[in-house]
């Protein structure tokens, strides 16, 4: 599958004086995590079938600062943050897309302050716009009539208000989309935010994930649709906690819609 994906760098770009539509940042999990990699390659299939034309920064791109600015190293954040900008900013970059919405967010309201203005847009937004514009067709597929809940990430939900665009593309597969009794504005954390997935859980009675994982179970889904890779890993973690690997799986919006198309 990986050999036919067609993934060009800005530095590519610049040398045949191009200029993508849009940049695609990966992020530290969809490039260096083998289930998150699984999702930027989905997606990238995705943008290669609607004829997107879009780059990455390849190795010239480094995170975003944002778990260290969650962990409270204001210093670390800003030193990232304005390397990554000047490299932006050389490009050129208008339009940023990117399947990760701790990197959506940083990038979206915490780069403007520090000389770093650009759109910037989650990839389920993306899709659904690609969706309207009829550059990308959605069918059910092997999904259709299957059971499917949503769970909203923090920072693309409460802190961003993005809640329908998900919802949208999973509906377009012909599912059944049931809710969890904790969604939206009233989601709750699947506990790797604020740089929490790197370090120890705090002394309590349950992990923040295994109760993210019991509301996601009540509602008895065939499949639970993520838009985070880091929401992904501890949801998956929480399955296997519950001992459902076999009959549940977790999936992002974007592995949905590629699976459904077989991309």
């Amino acid at each position: 599958m990986s050999e036919s994906l067609i993934v060009p760098t800005m530095a590519e770009m610049l040398a045949e004086g191009k200029q993508p539509e849009v940049l695609f940042w990966v992020g530290c999990a969809g490039s260096f995590d083998d289930r998150a990699k699984k999702i930027t390659k989905a997606f990238v299939r995705i943008l290669n079938r609607a004829n997107v034309s879009f780059a990455v920064l390849g190795t010239e791109e480094s995170c975003t600062g944002d778990p260290a600015k969650r962990a409270g190293n204001e210093f670390l954040f800003q030193m990232q943050a304005m390397m990554n900008i000047e490299v932006l900013n050389a490009y050129e970059a208008k339009k940023i897309v990117t399947a990760c919405p701790h990197c959506f967010n940083t990038l979206k309201n915490e780069y403007p302050e520090l000389g770093g203005q650009y759109e910037v847009i989650h990839h389920t937004e993306f899709l659904k716009s690609l969706l309207q514009e009829g550059r990308l067709t959605i069918e059910g597929g092997q999904f259709k009539g299957k059971k499917i809940t949503f769970h909203d990430p923090c920072y693309l939900g409460r802190a961003n208000s993005i809640y329908e665009a998900p919802r949208d593309l999973i509906e377009k597969l012909d599912v059944e989309l049931v809710e969890m009794k904790r969604s939206k504005a009233n989601g709750l954390c699947c506990g790797a935010g604020g740089a929490q997935m790197f370090k120890d859980a705090e002394p309590g009675n349950k992990e923040v994930n295994i109760a993210r994982t019991e509301d996601a179970l009540e509602t008895q889904p065939d499949i639970i649709a993520a838009g985070c890779p880091f929401c992904n890993t501890m949801l998956t973690d929480g399955i296997k906690n519950k001992e459902k690997e076999g009959e549940i799986k977790v999936m992002d919006i974007a592995e949905l819609i590629a699976n459904a198309q077989d991309l």
